[in-house]
């Protein structure tokens, strides 16, 4: 299992995402399906100030996967960032959100200036799994600055083909990441 995405037979290892690619990601994990009423709560999160969510959603991170986060031995939690102009619209970064309070709670580091996003994309909620994949081409970037660790677990909210967190996970590892995990409220289960 890499990203915890239900399978469809119970002698599978992968998910069809997962099965048709190498990947940068040594394993996920992920809140809750993303069925209702998650996808509601994750909106109103997101497009309507809902802020306060993040708290109680980081909480149960945590509270679910707190145990796992330190068997993984993460150094730095990072979110996986907005594009400048996308966080301006919205007024904040939802992962940030997440990661700030997941540190809180886990006494991890939380950092939000190692990860870019340097190319503003279509949303990929609008994509099919092959567009998702082209249309973060060259979209993120990490600072020059970061001294990498061994050990980094990346927030999002929503994990649907994983695109976005193996774009992300490719370019930490080229950095000097060792190992990448990642975490979000939600997993879709399939497109």
């Amino acid at each position: 299992m890499r990203c915890g995405k239900p399978l469809d037979k119970a002698e599978e290892e992968y998910c069809a995402d997962c099965r048709d690619r190498a990947s940068s990601v040594v394993q996920g994990r992920s809140l809750w399906l993303h069925r209702d009423p998650v996808p509601r709560a994750v909106y109103w999160f997101k497009y309507h100030n809902r802020r306060s969510y993040g708290t109680v959603f980081a909480r149960e991170m945590e509270r679910v996967y707190g145990g796992w986060i330190r068997a993984c031995g993460i150094e730095v939690i990072l979110p996986v960032p907005l594009h400048p102009s996308r966080k301006r619209k919205r007024g904040f970064n939802q992962a940030e959100i997440l990661a700030r309070e997941l540190s809180g709670l886990t006494g991890i580091p939380a950092r939000a200036d190692v990860l870019y996003r340097i190319k503003k994309t279509r949303p990929q909620k609008m994509l099919g799994p092959g567009e998702r994949s082209a249309n973060l081409k060259g979209a993120f970037a990490v600072a020059a600055s970061w001294k990498p660790c061994r050990n980094v677990l990346l927030v999002d909210d929503i994990y649907t083909t994983g695109s976005t967190v193996e774009r992300c996970a490719s370019l930490l590892k080229k950095a000097g990441a060792e190992n990448v995990w990642f975490l979000t409220i939600s997993i879709g289960q399939g497109i």
